[in-house]
């Protein structure tokens, strides 16, 4: 099994995993709150996305923001500033309560009834690879039509289980050269 490049960028290729840039492209389609939490803004718009109902402040707190009601009053009401340690739980929260709200929706959008949704593979930067080390690798599009296991991983922010899902999945019926999608510059797909 490819799986697995054991000294990747040896050579100077260049790239990320597919499954990681395929969590970007999710996450791009989740369309998380661009502004950024130091801005008082997007620390206002994540903490009322987190506190406008009982079940969001539930999956807030499952998530890992673990403070007390009064403190939460007291951040929304400017009388007080979360720490640099509280804003990394908030947006973490944040990302975490987002993700399994959009998880079935995206699965709708991606599935399409059946019929799937085309992803296109961009290959390997390989242009600081000498010649004879390089490889022919090109652009290849995919239909892909289950992407059941892919968006329950990326939820659960299951690194591994993601990897799993996409490299063994997914990438596997391009072929006998499905190894060489292991790296890629980019994954492209929109629903």
């Amino acid at each position: 099994m490819p799986d697995r490049s054991i000294e990747f960028g040896k050579f100077g290729a260049q790239g990320i995993k597919g499954h990681e840039a395929v969590a970007r492209q999710l996450d791009t389609l989740a369309g998380f709150i661009a502004t950024p939490i130091t801005a008082r803004r997007g620390l206002l718009a994540r903490l009322h996305y987190l506190t406008r109902s009982d079940h969001a402040r539930a999956a807030a707190r499952e998530a890992g923001l673990t403070v007390t009601d009064r403190t939460l009053k007291a951040w929304l009401g400017g009388k007080r500033a979360p720490s640099r340690c509280n804003l990394a739980r908030i947006e973490d929260a944040y990302r975490t309560v987002r993700r399994k709200n959009v998880a079935r929706y995206l699965l709708g959008r991606l599935n399409r009834a059946g019929r799937g949704t085309r992803v296109e593979f961009h290959p390997l930067d390989q242009s600081q690879v000498s010649r004879p080390q390089q490889r022919v690798v090109g652009y290849r599009t995919l239909n892909v039509r289950h992407w059941d296991a892919v968006v329950r991983a990326w939820a659960d922010h299951d690194d591994g289980a993601l990897d799993r899902a996409w490299f063994d999945d997914i990438t596997i019926e391009l072929g006998s050269d499905y190894g060489a999608y292991e790296y890629v510059t980019n994954i492209g797909f929109a629903a």
